[in-house]
């Protein structure tokens, strides 16, 4: 699991980079969080290689929680990521 963030100064923004190995968990993923309302499915991550990942832009310090939704509503956290109420968080 990892998380990259790209600080764009000039928008004022930064995009989140939500990444997980491509076999783990098996089946779907999303990541839900303050960014897109805990909405399943909107925030899906996509097979790129060994991996999978999807990305959010959100204005920069921002601190966001999530979490990572697998198939059968089984939630799981980012271990490196800092707790949050429901989960994890990062600020960027």
């Amino acid at each position: 699991m990892s998380i990259k963030v790209t600080r764009q100064p000039k928008a004022g923004t930064a995009k989140v980079t939500f990444t997980l190995p491509a076999d783990f968990p098996e089946g779907p993923v999303s990541v839900l969080g303050t960014f897109n309302d805990w909405t399943p499915g909107v925030n899906a991550l996509k097979k790129r290689g060994d991996t999978r990942s999807t990305s959010v832009t959100v204005p920069a310090g921002t601190t966001l929680c999530f979490r990572y939704l697998g198939e059968g509503m089984t939630w799981f956290d980012d271990a490196d990521a800092s707790p949050c109420e429901h989960g994890g968080s990062v600020t960027v």
